[in-house]
């Protein structure tokens, strides 16, 4: 079930780092053609694979049918994401809704419909499973409570970015423009982020579980001895509540939420009346223990984690791709729009990315927290047998495989056994709560060390190096396929400007200028160049004034006048300079300072005359 996560979180990378592009690979017709036809497909294949193991399992033969199940599963996931990148990246579907105007109001809408056609995939994929499941785990289940469980099991994952999304959006729609403009800034996103992130961790539980749709448990013995057992314990709860996933036929329980006020502890029905006392109460006491040990603090972190990893992996999928010639070659060839390559390169290292941290990382300390949450067993009992024989339920209850791989939890298997030791040695028990100290120590270190290359490829020396350079090569690439955009030439005289490259900035602007005269930028900025130069063979007051004067006729502002005031200085005019230096500062709204320094400067040469 975990598994679905991890496939709508893709899913949503996948639509996220997608750029839109006017210029798509087909025509609407052909795309809506090529798009009914990929799910008539899928369906059908999928149909066919579990009605294949249906009748398997219908011939009696359930040696390993189980592991089968599971493997047919994952296959038509993945290829339900893969189908669903087909329809981003190959027919272009988010490309159709461009100018629309709900989605360009309200991107989060748009989200929303593609979000909704991966839900529709799997929904798919659970529809067909549905035979072969309730024939293997011989579940009394419905189909339509089937698909559903697994539907509103798998999307909360996608709430806390939903609400983040749409806020986001009802911000912007906001007449006022301060908040748009603070959100667009580095420090506004991880305000804005950090903010979001701890509001959904407290109260997230009470929508989640509203979601789900659960209900109190009602008072009796079963809520007394649970109540108990979390005062026996010390931690506080909001409520104990019926978890229906599954129509509750699952064997399972849980806790979810930072603060008390909004914790709640969840109980399957199945769990109340299958269990005995005892084991109830060990299955509770692993819940327990998932608190005690803060376990859901490091999920926060962990999550916090990934995005940082995310930030500088940005970075460096940015350079490599700026870096990499063959890149470019090989997109020249296959003349795809770059855009959509350039998107679809990016969108697969990210995903790459995310299913190594989640899957390796994230995962290995899922599975040892749920180990540590095992043992907690034994701070509150002598012995953690009950839960072994609960365990062993699972197996003969559920149908599944004592040894099925599972990548967020030891397999029962392994589970079990790792308790029996416990049982003769306690020692075991020490050991594994060391491991997991010296883990994340190991995990918090690694951030650091990420966190500081991070700063140093966005806010250091280095990056700002490694930015102008990327720069550099974006732009002479375009000047290849342009030659002659001035645009392309400003933006080359700005940036040598900014790496004191004085020969460039002199060859790019007047570069500029001879492809277009009337632009104020380039005409304000040479002529600040040739008045005030390092290099004084590159100075040329005269020119800077020439220059300057029709930067004024062009626009009226308190740079180009100041601008203009410093090309009257240049060339021994200091009553011009003075009367330009008075109409910078009339114009200035911030930065007065300077312009009152320099008018300073200009009275001062003056009055030495």
């Amino acid at each position: 079930m975990f598994g679905n996560f991890l496939y709508f979180i893709i899913v949503l990378l996948i639509y996220l780092t997608y750029q839109p592009s006017e210029e798509t690979n087909f025509s609407g017709f052909e795309a809506f053609t090529f798009f009914i036809g990929l799910i008539v497909f899928f369906f059908y294949f999928t149909s066919f694979l579990f009605r294949r193991l249906e009748k398997r399992i219908s011939n009696g033969a359930f040696v390993q049918l189980d592991s089968q199940f599971h493997a047919i599963l994952m296959r038509q996931s993945i290829m339900a994401i893969l189908i669903f990148a087909i329809d981003i990246y190959g027919l272009n579907l988010s490309s159709f809704l461009i100018g629309i105007p709900p989605f360009a109001t309200i991107p989060t809408l748009e989200a929303l419909l593609f979000l909704g056609l991966f839900v529709f995939y799997l929904a798919l994929v659970w529809a067909c499973a549905y035979g072969a499941y309730k024939k293997l785990y011989r579940s009394d289940i419905s189909k339509r409570a089937y698909v559903v469980s697994n539907i509103t099991f798998s999307i909360p994952v996608l709430l806390p970015w939903l609400i983040l999304s749409g806020l986001a959006d009802l911000i912007k729609a906001l007449p006022f423009e301060w908040p748009a403009r603070f959100l667009e800034t580095t420090e506004g996103e991880i305000t804005y982020f950090l903010l979001f992130l701890f509001a959904v961790a407290v109260l997230g539980p009470t929508m989640i579980q509203k979601f789900w749709r659960c209900k109190p448990l009602e008072a009796g013995e079963h809520r007394k001895r649970i109540e108990s057992l979390c005062r026996k314990a010390g931690i506080a709860y909001a409520d104990i509540l019926y978890w229906p996933i599954f129509g509750g036929k699952m064997i399972t329980a849980g806790v979810m939420g930072l603060i008390k006020k909004f914790r709640y502890i969840l109980v399957t029905p199945s769990l109340l009346q299958l269990l005995e006392p005892e084991e109830i109460d060990a299955v509770i006491a692993h819940e327990i223990g998932h608190v005690k040990r803060k376990h859901l603090i490091f999920y926060l972190l962990f999550f916090v984690g990934y995005m940082l990893l995310s930030y500088v992996t940005f970075d460096i999928i940015l350079f490599g791709i700026v870096y990499a010639e063959p890149v470019y070659w090989l997109i020249n060839k296959t003349g795809f729009d770059q855009t959509t390559i350039f998107s679809a390169l990016f969108s697969l290292v990210i995903i790459i990315v995310f299913l190594i941290y989640f899957r390796f990382i994230f995962g290995f300390y899922m599975r040892n927290f749920e180990r540590q949450a095992d043992i907690f067993v034994y701070t509150l009992f002598d012995s953690a047998q009950p839960l072994i024989s609960t365990l062993e339920k699972i197996v003969t209850t559920s149908g599944q495989s004592a040894d099925r791989p599972n990548w967020h939890h030891f397999s029962i298997r392994e589970r079990i056994d790792y308790l029996k030791k416990c049982e003769f040695d306690t020692r075991w028990i020490r050991r594994h709560d060391q491991k997991v100290k010296k883990s994340i120590g190991l995990y918090l270190v690694g951030m650091l060390l990420i966190g500081i290359v991070g700063y140093q490829l966005n806010m250091g020396v280095i990056g700002n190096k490694l930015n102008q350079n990327i720069l550099e090569k974006v732009i002479v690439r375009e000047l290849q396929k342009s030659p002659d955009n001035p645009n392309l030439f400003r933006l080359m005289g700005d940036l040598y400007y900014e790496r004191q490259d004085y020969p460039g900035v002199k060859y790019a602007y007047e570069k500029s200028l001879a492809l277009r005269i009337d632009d104020p930028h380039v005409l304000n900025n040479l002529a600040w160049f040739y008045a005030t130069c390092e290099e004084p063979s590159l100075r040329d007051p005269e020119r800077s004034l020439l220059l300057a004067k029709l930067a004024v006729e062009l626009e009226q502002s308190s740079q180009i006048y100041d601008t203009l005031a410093e090309s009257y200085f240049a060339n021994g005019l200091n009553p011009e300079a003075i009367k330009a230096g008075e109409k910078a500062l009339k114009l200035a709204k911030d930065n007065r300072a300077y312009y009152k320094k320099q008018l300073e400067k200009f009275r001062e040469a003056a009055s030495a005359k």
